[in-house]
């Protein structure tokens, strides 16, 4: 990943930080952020904290945290846990095999954003043989579920063959035109790509590297030869992010709706690594999360990071 100076690194990887100009839109949003005077390389993870039965464990301080990358503990140097807003892009399947669900997709759609921060800045692609965004080039972005419906309805056909690959390379570059620094992508298709350019290792890849969260909705029937949800999974794990396999099509509505509030419970870690080669491999991470009286809680986030070589 590329550094780039930013006031607050809200994002997954590896980042420069240092100040934003008065006028960037990060600057306005944010109430007494923290500030970092140096350009240090900040490993920045979105984490997400649950008991055993699933409930989220909100309001944890940081000292409940623990980080270490490649076995080696590290220092949490940046902490968060607002409700901020986020860049969040819907990846919807636009093709023949969606054809009995699509009302019901755009339908959940519509829920998630309903749920999700009034604030966030919406986006969503239709992919068929190719990849289409929804909204205008003129308003590109929307906080408004109804605005968002309606041009999910003009837009989605349910024809023609499936672009996964090539609509997460798109949804990855366009979420990074957003304002927002939490950037997240929902992918709802079958998992099955029979028209893509772009390849799954490339993709998983670009999932490590980059510093956005997945979330995917695997939509499957016994007799589509050519699903394969376990390829989605792998991208959002890869990602920090969770898989979905609802088992029937009535159950989306409800898996988007978790997703919406999964995003507004997550903590915000950073730390500076104490490994100073820069060599491009992938480094490893892990964090504990303990509750104030010592248990060990469930806690979700990327499994680590490609490091920028130099």
């Amino acid at each position: 990943m590329n550094p780039r100076p930013i006031a607050i690194v809200l994002a997954v990887g590896a980042f420069a930080v240092g100040a934003a100009p008065l006028g960037h839109p990060s600057a306005r949003r944010q109430q007494n952020p923290p500030v970092f005077s140096t350009h240090s390389e900040l490993v920045v993870l979105h984490v997400t904290v649950r008991e055993k039965n699933g409930s989220f464990v909100p309001d944890l301080p940081q000292a409940s945290f623990s980080v270490a990358e490649d076995s080696q503990p590290q220092t949490i140097q940046l902490f968060d846990k607002q409700d901020a807003p986020v860049t969040v892009g819907l990846l919807i399947d636009s093709s023949g095999s969606m054809r009995p669900s699509r009302a019901r997709v755009i339908a959940a759609a519509t829920t998630f954003a309903e749920t999700s921060n009034p604030e966030d800045e919406m986006f969503a692609l239709a992919f068929n043989d190719t990849v289409t965004p929804v909204l205008s080039s003129d308003d590109p972005f929307t906080s408004s579920p109804d605005a968002l419906r309606a041009a999910m309805t003009s837009a989605i056909s349910a024809i023609g063959r499936t672009a996964l690959y090539d609509a997460i390379a798109a949804g990855l570059s366009y979420v990074s035109k957003g304002s927002h620094e939490r950037k997240v992508l929902v992918v709802v298709s079958d998992g099955g790509d029979n028209a893509s350019t772009a390849t799954f290792d490339g993709i998983l890849r670009r999932a490590q590297a980059s510093n956005t969260v997945i979330y995917t909705v695997a939509l499957t029937d016994q007799f589509d030869t050519d699903a394969n949800p376990r390829r989605l999974k792998a991208i959002a794990d890869a990602s920090g992010g969770e898989a979905f396999t609802p088992a029937d099509i009535s159950h989306v509505e409800e898996v988007l709706r978790r997703v919406a509030k999964d995003i507004r419970n997550s903590y915000t870690l950073g730390y500076v690594s104490t490994n100073e080669v820069r060599d491009g491999r992938f480094r490893r991470v892990r964090v504990i999360a303990k509750s104030p009286e010592g248990r060990t809680l469930v806690v979700r986030t990327r499994q680590g990071y490609i490091s920028d070589p130099r």
